[in-house]
C-alpha cells in the first residue's frame, strides 16, 4: 500500500494546480483522474471554454511555478465591459466600462483557454519530484480513520494518505463517500462555450451582453490563423441551447452575430461548440474526517464575473495557508473545521450575489429588463459602489 502526504482526487484545473501547490510547499501528493487528459484544442473532448485566473489567483499560480508556463499564453484582462441590450430591439442601448486601473496597476485576470491549461499544468507535474500523476485512475472507495485515509483506487491499488482533496467535480465521488450533501439550485439553462474569430481587436476587454436568457460573453484570447479572437460562453434557456448547437455553420453564426449585437464586427465560429448544463450547488460541509472539499466538489456557480474558478483557487489557498502553518496536524479535524468555517459564509455569500445577477440576465419581461439597466446605471455611477465591486469581484471581502 502506498503512503503519501496527500491525495487529490480529479485532474481539472483546479486539482492539477492544487498538486503543484502542495508539492511545491513540500508535501508528497498523488494526483487520479479516471479520463484520459484531452490537450489538443480540436480534439474531440476538448474543453472549449476558457479561464480567467484574476490577480489572488495568479499570484498563486506563480507561487506554486506554474505561472512561468502560463504567462506566455496568457491574455490581460483590463476592463469588463457590461452592455444591456434589452430594449425592444437587440442591440446595445447602454454600455458601461470597469476599468482595472481605478483600483490596480495590473490587469484584472489573464485569460487562457482550458485545454491549454491543463497542457501546460500537466507537463509541470511530470516535472515535479513529489507529485505523482495517474491518468485514466480514479477513487473507487474511501475508508477514514482519526490518523488516515485509506483510498481504494480504480486499478485495484490502495493508497493512504493524512488527507484526501476532493477536487473531482459537481457529481464528486470522494464527496459522496463522506458523506456529504449538497443543495442545488437549477435555473433551466444550459451555457454554449466555443472560440471565434472577428475583424476588430478585442484590446483586451471582456464583454458580456444582457437580453434574456442568460449573458453572452466575449473573453479575450490570442490572435488565432491571424485574426483577432475570443472565447465565447452563451447562456440561454435550455430547450433554445438546444437548438443552437443543433443549427448549421450558416445559420449558427446568424444567429451568433444577432446576440453579440456585432460589438466586434461579424463573428466566425472558429471551434468546436462545447454544451453544459447551469445550476448553483453547494455542499453542507467543506470538510470530512480526512477529507477536504475544493472547487466544483464544494461548489458550483454560474460562468458569471470569472467566479468559479476564482473561487476555487481561493479554496486551495485557505487549505495550503492552514497546512503550511502546522504540518505535522496535516488533515486532522481541527485544521479541516477551520478550514470549513473559514470557506463555506464566505462561499455562500459570493453564490448569492451570482444566482442575483443570473436571475436578472435570464430577465424576458421589458419592464423587468428596463430596471436592470437603471440598476446598472446606477451603480455604475456612484464611484465607491463601482470600485467596492470590482475589488469584490477580484477576490476581495466583504467590508
Amino acid at each position: 500500500m502506498e503512503k503519501v502526504d496527500i491525495l487529490i482526487s480529479g485532474g481539472g484545473i483546479a486539482g492539477l494546480t492544487a498538486a503543484s501547490a502542495f508539492g511545491a510547499a513540500g508535501f508528497d501528493v498523488i494526483c487520479v483522474d479516471p479520463a484520459p487528459p484531452v490537450t489538443e484544442r480540436d480534439t474531440k473532448g476538448a474543453d472549449l471554454r476558457s479561464t480567467a485566473f484574476l490577480q489572488p489567483a495568479q499570484k498563486l499560480l506563480e507561487d506554486c511555478g506554474l505561472w512561468a508556463r502560463l504567462a506566455p499564453h496568457a491574455m490581460p484582462l483590463q476592463t469588463m465591459r457590461i452592455i444591456d441590450a434589452g430594449g425592444a430591439e437587440a442591440e446595445a442601448r447602454l454600455t458601461r466600462d470597469f476599468d482595472a486601473s481605478e483600483i490596480s496597476d495590473a490587469p484584472f485576470g489573464w485569460n487562457l483557454p482550458n485545454w491549454l491549461l491543463r497542457r501546460e499544468m500537466l507537463a509541470h507535474v511530470e516535472d515535479a519530484e513529489r507529485i505523482t500523476f495517474r491518468s485514466g485512475v480514479g477513487t473507487d472507495g474511501l475508508l477514514t480513520r482519526d490518523g488516515e485515509a485509506r483510498v481504494r483506487l480504480s486499478d485495484g491499488t490502495h493508497v493512504t494518505a493524512r488527507l484526501v482533496v476532493a477536487a473531482d467535480g459537481r457529481n464528486s465521488p470522494i464527496r459522496r463517500a463522506a458523506g456529504i450533501e449538497t443543495t442545488t439550485t437549477r435555473y433551466g439553462q444550459k451555457a454554449l462555450a466555443f472560440a471565434v474569430t472577428h475583424p476588430i481587436p478585442h484590446g483586451n476587454v471582456s464583454t458580456e451582453i444582457h437580453r434574456s436568457g442568460g449573458p453572452f460573453t466575449l473573453v479575450p484570447l490570442p490572435d488565432h490563423d491571424g485574426m483577432p479572437s475570443s472565447a465565447v460562453v452563451w447562456m440561454e434557456r435550455g430547450p433554445e441551447a438546444q437548438r443552437l448547437a443543433a443549427l448549421d455553420a450558416e445559420a449558427f453564426n446568424e444567429a451568433l452575430n444577432a446576440r453579440a449585437c456585432h460589438v466586434l464586427g461579424p463573428l466566425t465560429l472558429a471551434s468546436q461548440i462545447g454544451i453544459w448544463p447551469i445550476i448553483s450547488q453547494i455542499a453542507d460541509r467543506y470538510s470530512a474526517q480526512r477529507v477536504a472539499l475544493i472547487a466544483e466538489a464544494a461548489h458550483v456557480m454560474p460562468p458569471i464575473g470569472a467566479q468559479g474558478l476564482n473561487t476555487s483557487l481561493a479554496d486551495l489557498r485557505a487549505l495550503l495557508d492552514l497546512a503550511r502553518k502546522s504540518p505535522e496536524t496535516l488533515g486532522d479535524a481541527a485544521m479541516l473545521d477551520a478550514y470549513h468555517r473559514a470557506r463555506h459564509t464566505e462561499v455562500a455569500f459570493r453564490m448569492k450575489g451570482i444566482d442575483m445577477l443570473n436571475r436578472a440576465s435570464m430577465m424576458g419581461a421589458q419592464p423587468l429588463r428596463d430596471a436592470r439597466a437603471m440598476g446598472l446605471n446606477a451603480l455604475y455611477a456612484l464611484a465607491p459602489v463601482r470600485r467596492g465591486l470590482m475589488r469584490l469581484g477580484m477576490g476581495g471581502t466583504r467590508d
